[in-house]
């Protein structure tokens, strides 16, 4: 029964592996880790995907050890999507560090040809049409997140000082040396009337 369970058809394993399909090579790269388990555990979501022979994955059979247990964050999953290398760094993997730097690895570099998908059911230039204006978006929604963010951090640095900015904290760090130069100076004037 659990190997019937694994061979049924998984929407996680199907979209992976048809990434993965569309670049042998990451296939070439899961093959040596054959038969270990992967753990994904976003919030209370939890997948887990066993490697096979071929460096394709399958649903993980109902209680099988996990090699790796990678834990995601849904607030950092629209960074990781974007692409943000930092984003990455803040992944908690736990486990085997061969395989999680092949997971690593393959996150960071293997991406999915929406375009390529989309030409299939809508022809050519309908999907380069419908990417350019998913991608026209993503970039508005980044672009309005940072100018956002730069307002907040001038009205919070100028308009309602709660952060200092820069210019300040080193026009302070500048006094600070000053004024530890003057007490020198003034404690070796201390010593010679002394």
């Amino acid at each position: 029964m659990s190997t019937l369970f694994a061979s049924l058809p998984n929407p996680a394993a199907r979209a992976v592996n048809h990434v993965l399909r569309s670049a042998p090579l990451a296939m070439e790269r899961l093959r040596p880790h054959a038969g270990r388990t992967v753990e994904f555990r976003v919030g209370p979501v939890t997948v887990a995907l066993t490697i096979q022979t071929t460096g394709e994955v399958l649903r993980a059979v109902p209680g099988a050890a996990r090699d790796l247990t990678v834990r995601i964050s849904p607030f950092l999953l629209p960074r990781l999507a974007a692409g943000e290398e930092a984003a990455f760094r803040d992944l908690e993997m736990l486990g085997d560090m061969e395989l999680a730097q092949e997971v690593s690895y393959l996150a960071r570099n293997l991406s999915w040809d929406v375009e390529e998908d989309l030409s299939k059911v809508v022809g050519d230039i309908a999907a380069h049409r419908i990417v350019g204006a998913g991608r026209a978006v993503s970039r508005w929604g980044r672009d309005a997140t940072l100018r956002a963010a730069q307002g907040a951090a001038e009205y919070w640095t100028e308009e309602s000082p709660l952060i200092a900015s820069r210019v300040k904290v080193d026009g302070f760090v500048r006094e600070v040396s000053e004024l530890r130069d003057a007490l020198e100076r003034l404690e070796k004037r201390i010593e010679r009337l002394a």
